[in-house]
């Protein structure tokens, strides 16, 4: 063999060999991908991409894998490149929108899922696309949630916090001090297992924390709910019973709900759950109020999609009945996930199927009117929300604080616990009432005016009566009622210095009718003798007419009775003979066939109203004095 042909061999040789070696470690990237190793998977496509081999194939991984480590900055670095690749799927369109929502472009990621869409692409019944102004509104909407320091977090993943009885368990990867590592393959980080600490602890939490007991394993553990009790713990642990580790056909150990038992201050009696399976994941255990559901989030078949919450009854001796999947309301075609239940029965969630600010937010769900049903679904807005993951959401029993976590920028580790305050929404509400019959006001006009005099809302009072506006905290405001029928009435108020816990001003308001100035005029005055409450002849004519008029002219018509004295005699005892004049005015009409429940109200006001100065000690003539000695009808109600 010539010089040259060896050469060319050689050459040849050299460049077989360096395909079958960048095969090779195509090979060994899709091997460790499917094995959701993605951190090591990564790593290899990055050098496949460097030596310029099966490049696009390989930037499109190195994407995913991005996506898969919920880092959308590197993900949407490298779908930009795959977008502009030739005959791509069409799927990465609607990848890299995504990822562009985790960086808060929020504008190009709707033009590259319209993008989608318009290439065919089927968009989740509930995606973020359904409101364009959803970024808008959610970033306008009044903070009620305001971010507090935790100090339990480490370098790792810690996430799930739960306080119970002055203590707090969470999930977390740190295994610093421990002489054996393991690893979890998906992202390089040691395996989880379960800690406790006191709530206010200013101590660093280490690997000396870890809870008590069977509950962690080598595998994944965490995170944990507790009964009200405090004697039973639901937590998630990997498919890892008996040191024995079961994988599905595809060569993943899934998830499982196990139940513990506290026995001298440890947890043990672990107790795999008839609610898993070996060919699906059930994690992210929740109770709710009463210990009598267990909410989960599962995969298993018959889902909306991706992984659903569902949601299964505890009989009072354990037993747990049929999972039940809580519907479409809340499940997507995408995963919702972390469920957790306040006492006020309030269901929150992860999702990254419902409109959101970034890869997984937190929901919570508005119930319908019968307290049970759920109807919709709403953001919790920032700061819980941010453009990266935001999950495991727990509030306290005193519905103020509580926690969550969030892979988002400037946090310690990679998922982090955060918690948070609550200043609940403020509100002032009432009952509007008729002043004579205290019958409620249907569609009385309420008016809002801010300590400037200045309208703020308005609204109108449903068939009850009731009223209930949004208001600020630390404000001064001045809430005023009124309807055509009646005089306006109105209250001052303040929400200045008022606790956290309070959600409610009450503010009822009473509307006295207007008089009706014709009619009034045909129900004449009737009048007494001195010293008498009995109907005189004159009286007993103008009681007629009112029969007349209240039978035939206005038979709807409801009217009230005051009687009076003139000022001569004691105080005590006008009033009683005030009362006696009344009495019998109200009985005189009564007999002659006018119903009760057409007389609101016949009461006595002894000297308290003289219609002139016809006081103690002012000497007035006898026809003075007469016009105090009355009864007048006062018209209520018309038709």
């Amino acid at each position: 063999m010539n010089t040259k042909n060896y050469i060319l061999v050689c050459i040849t040789l050299m460049l077989t060999f360096s395909v079958f070696s960048q095969q090779g470690k195509q090979k060994r990237a899709d091997t460790l991908f499917n094995k959701f190793s993605f951190v090591k998977a990564a790593k290899v496509y990055r050098e496949l991409i460097e030596n310029n081999y099966n490049k696009d194939y390989a930037i499109r991984k190195l994407a995913d894998c991005y996506a898969f480590l919920r880092d959308p900055r590197n993900a949407s670095r490298y779908y930009k490149t795959v977008v502009k690749q030739e005959n791509v799927p069409v799927d990465y369109y609607y990848k890299y929108a995504q990822s562009l929502r985790g960086v808060k472009k929020y504008k190009e990621s709707q033009v590259w899922l319209q993008r989608y869409k318009d290439s065919g692409g089927v968009v989740n019944a509930n995606d973020f696309s359904k409101d364009v102004n959803f970024i808008t509104s959610v970033f306008g909407a009044k903070q009620q949630y305001f971010l507090d320091r935790v100090r339990i977090n480490s370098k790792y993943s810690d996430f799930g916090a739960f306080e119970h009885n002055g203590k707090v368990y969470f999930a977390s990867s740190r295994d610093e001090g421990v002489s054996v590592k393991r690893l979890y393959g998906w992202n390089e980080q040691p395996f989880l297992d379960v800690y406790v600490a006191d709530v206010d602890s200013k101590r660093n939490v280490d690997h000396t924390a870890k809870l008590p007991g069977d509950v962690n394993s080598i595998y994944h553990d965490g995170p944990v709910t507790i009964t009200k009790d405090g004697n039973t713990m639901y937590f998630s642990r990997n498919n890892f019973t008996e040191d024995i580790e079961i994988k599905d056909r595809k060569g993943m150990t899934n998830m499982k709900i196990y139940r513990a038992s506290l026995v001298d201050g440890a947890w043990t009696n672990i107790e795999d759950l008839p609610i898993n399976g070996d060919s699906f994941s059930t994690q992210h255990a929740a109770l709710n109020i009463d210990d009598s559901k267990l909410y989960f989030t599962s995969d298993r078949p018959g889902g909306y999609g991706g992984s659903d919450i569902y949601v299964v009854d505890i009989s009072p001796d354990g037993i747990l009945g049929t999972p039940k999947n809580i519907g479409g309301v809340v499940n997507t075609e995408s995963a919702e996930g972390f469920p957790f239940i306040n006492n006020e029965g309030v269901l929150f969630f992860s999702s990254d199927g419902h409109t959101g600010l970034g890869l997984l937010d937190v929901f919570a769900t508005i119930k319908g009117d019968d307290n049970e049903s759920i109807e919709d679904v709403i953001n919790l807005g920032i700061p819980v929300n941010s453009s990266s993951d935001d999950f495991a959401f727990t509030m306290n029993a005193n519905g103020i604080t509580g926690y969550f976590a969030s892979n988002r920028k400037g946090g310690r580790g990679s998922d982090d616990i955060y918690a948070f305050h609550r200043e609940p929404v403020l509100h002032v509400e009432g009952m509007v009432t008729d002043a004579i019959n205290t019958n409620p006001i249907q569609n009385a006009k309420i008016t809002l005016f801010d300590e400037n005099d200045k309208q703020i809302a308005y609204m109108e009072t449903d068939e009850n009566g009731y009223y209930q506006i949004n208001i600020d905290r630390n404000k001064d405001y001045k809430i005023v009622a009124s309807q055509d029928k009646y005089i306006d009435d109105y209250r001052n108020f303040t929400s200045k210095n008022i606790q956290t816990e309070l959600i409610t001003i009450n503010a009822n308001l009473l509307l006295n009718p207007v008089p009706n100035v014709v009619k009034l005029a045909e129900l004449n005055t009737i009048y007494f003798d001195f010293d008498k409450h009995n109907i005189r002849p004159d009286a007993a004519l103008e009681l007629d007419k009112i029969v007349d008029l209240m039978q035939n002219d206005y038979p709807e018509m409801v009217i009230r009775i005051e009687s009076h004295t003139d000022s001569r005699g004691k105080l005590s005892y006008n009033d009683k003979l005030s009362i006696d004049r009344a009495n019998a005015t109200y009985e005189h009409l009564v007999s002659k066939g006018i119903d009760s429940a057409r007389i609101t109200e016949h009461q006595g006001f002894g000297e308290r109203r003289l219609t002139n100065g016809c006081e103690d000690g002012i000497n007035c003539e006898e026809a003075d004095h007469q016009l105090n000695r009355r009864t007048q009808f006062i018209v209520v109600k018309m038709e």
